[in-house]
C-alpha cells in the first residue's frame, strides 16, 4: 500500500484475472437494472436486436481502441493520450469528469441494492405496499446515505492495495458468482412463473414497426453505459495488460460477457413481470419496486430475491472498482499524490456528490437543474440531470474523440502495431477503419441529436 506515485503499473496476475475485472467493469447496473426496462420500453425484441448489432459495430472496436491506447502508454487516462500527443490530454480529463459524475449517482443506486439485498437476507419483508417502502427509503435523509457510504468505503479500502492485487482476486470470484445467480434466476423465471412465456415472446420476437431513431439512440446509449466505453475504463485497465496479451480476442470476450449479462437479466425480469401482471415500464424503480412485488407473490420468492439482489450487488461492486480506479490513478500518477491520498481524494469527491444526489430524492427534491434542447427548457433533479448529461453528451463525445484520436492523431499504422502486437494477431482491415472513421462517429451524432430533440 505504497504512497509512491512513481512506481510502474503492475501487470495483471493472469489473463483470466484481467478478463474478470474488465467484464466486471462492463457488467453493472446498466445490464441488470437499466437494460430490462429500456428493452421493454423500446419494443422488446427489436431493441434487443439493435443492441446486439451496436455491440458488434461500436462496442467491440471501441474496447479495442481504448485498450490499445492504455497499453501503449501504461499510465493514467490523461497521460495515456499525452504520451502520444501532448495536446490531447483533455480527452483523459473529460473521461475523469464524466466518471466522477457517474459515480455520484451510481454509488447511491448501489447503496439501494445493498439495502435490498440485506433486507432479503434478514426477513424479506417490504410491507404490503412495495412502492411506499421504496419511496419512504429513497426519500429519507439518512439511511440511503449510510448505505451509499458503506459501499463507497468498501470499494475505496480495497483499491488502496491496487486494482491488480486484492481487487483482481475478489473479482475472479464475484463475476462467476454473478452469472451463476443470474442463470438460477432465469431458470426460475421461465419454469416457476405462470405467463412467463408471453414475456419471453415479447422480449425475443422483434416488432419492426416499433423501430425509430429514439429506440436506436436509447440502445446506443445503453451500450455506452453498459459496456463502459467513452469514459476511460479500458484505457485505465489497458495500462496493466502485458504485451503478450491478444487485445482483439480480449475485446471479444469482454463484449460477449457484457451482452450475456444484459440478455440474462432480461430473461429474468421481463418474463417475471409479465407473469406477475405488473408494469415493466416502472423505469429506474423496476428492480426495487416491481421485482420485490413479484418475488413476494410467487413460489420461492424470498430465496430467488436473495440470489437476484446478491447478483446485482456483485455487479455494482465489480464495476465500481474500475470506475473509482480511473480517477484514483489520474490523481496518483498525473497529479503525483500517491495511492493513499489519491484514493481519499477520489472518495471525498464522490462521497460529497452521493450525499447531494441522495438528498435530491428527499429534502432537496425541489431543486431542479435546467436542461436546454430544441423544444425549450426542461428541469431535472440531480440524478436525472447527471444521468442525461453523462450518458447522452459526455459518453458519445468521448467515443467520438477517441475515434478521431486513433485515426488522425495516433494514426492507423501505429495503432495497428499496438493492437496486433506488430502483426502477430492479424491486421487492421478496411472494415476496422470504416467502423472507426464512419460508423461509430455517426452513431454518436445520432445519440446527441436525439437527446437535444433534433431527431425523434
Amino acid at each position: 500500500m505504497s504512497n509512491d506515485s512513481n512506481q510502474a503499473p503492475r501487470q495483471w496476475n493472469s489473463r483470466f484475472g484481467y478478463i474478470m475485472v474488465a467484464a466486471g467493469a462492463a457488467i453493472g447496473l446498466g445490464n441488470i437494472w437499466k437494460f430490462p426496462y429500456l428493452a421493454y420500453q423500446g419494443g422488446g425484441g427489436i431493441f434487443l436486436i439493435i443492441y446486439i448489432i451496436i455491440i458488434a459495430l461500436m462496442a467491440h472496436p471501441m474496447v479495442e481502441m481504448e485498450t490499445a491506447i492504455g497499453r501503449h502508454s501504461a499510465s493514467d487516462t490523461v497521460t495515456c493520450f499525452e504520451n502520444i500527443s501532448k495536446k490531447w490530454g483533455f480527452v483523459g480529463w473529460i473521461a475523469n469528469v464524466c466518471t466522477l459524475m457517474i459515480n455520484m449517482y451510481y454509488v447511491v443506486v448501489g447503496g439501494w441494492v445493498l439495502k435490498y439485498a440485506f433486507q432479503y437476507i434478514v426477513n424479506g419483508d417490504f410491507g404490503s405496499d412495495k412502492e411506499a417502502y421504496f419511496t419512504g427509503f429513497t426519500s429519507s435523509t439518512a439511511e440511503p446515505i449510510v448505505w451509499a457510504l458503506i459501499l463507497l468505503s468498501l470499494v475505496s479500502f480495497l483499491l488502496l492495495f491496487g486494482i491488480t492485487n486484492i481487487v483482481e482476486r475478489v473479482t475472479k470470484v464475484l463475476m462467476p458468482a454473478l452469472f451463476i445467480f443470474l442463470i438460477i434466476c432465469g431458470i426460475w423465471a421461465l419454469t416457476v412463473t405462470d405467463g412467463a412465456m408471453e414475456g419471453l415472446k415479447y422480449y425475443l420476437l422483434p416488432d419492426f414497426s416499433k423501430f425509430n431513431f429514439s429506440v436506436f439512440a436509447q440502445a446506443a446509449t445503453q451500450v455506452l453505459f453498459s459496456v463502459g466505453i467513452g469514459w476511460g475504463i479500458f484505457t485505465t485497465l489497458g495500462a496493466n495488460i502485458p504485451k503478450s496479451n491478444n487485445l482483439r480476442s480480449d475485446a471479444v470476450l469482454v463484449s460477449i460477457m457484457d451482452t450475456a449479462a444484459a440478455v440474462l437479466a432480461g430473461f429474468v425480469i421481463i418474463p417475471s413481470a409479465f407473469a406477475g401482471g405488473v408494469d415493466v415500464q416502472k423505469g429506474p424503480s423496476l428492480v426495487f419496486l416491481v421485482m420485490t412485488d413479484i418475488f413476494g407473490k410467487l413460489p420461492g420468492g424470498r430465496i430467488i430475491g436473495i440470489c437476484f439482489f446478491l447478483a446485482v450487488a456483485f455487479a455494482v461492486i465489480s464495476s465500481l472498482f474500475t470506475f473509482f480506479e480511473i480517477s484514483v490513478r489520474t490523481f496518483e500518477e498525473k497529479c503525483r499524490l500517491g495511492r493513499i491520498k489519491a484514493t481519499i481524494l477520489t472518495s471525498a469527491i464522490i462521497g460529497a456528490g452521493n450525499i447531494i444526489v441522495s438528498l435530491g430524492f428527499g429534502v432537496l427534491s425541489g431543486v431542479q437543474i435546467p436542461w436546454f434542447d430544441i423544444t425549450g427548457v426542461n428541469y431535472y433533479g440531480f440524478y436525472d440531470w447527471l444521468d442525461c448529461f453523462t450518458g447522452y453528451v459526455l459518453l458519445p463525445l468521448g467515443c467520438w474523440l477517441v475515434c478521431l484520436f486513433v485515426a488522425k492523431v495516433w494514426g492507423f499504422k501505429e495503432y495497428e502495431k499496438e493492437l496486433t502486437n506488430n502483426g502477430q494477431n492479424g491486421r487492421l482491415t478496411t472494415y476496422d477503419k470504416v467502423l472507426t472513421l464512419v460508423v461509430v462517429p455517426v452513431f454518436m451524432v445520432i445519440v446527441i441529436l436525439n437527446v437535444f430533440g433534433f431527431i425523434k
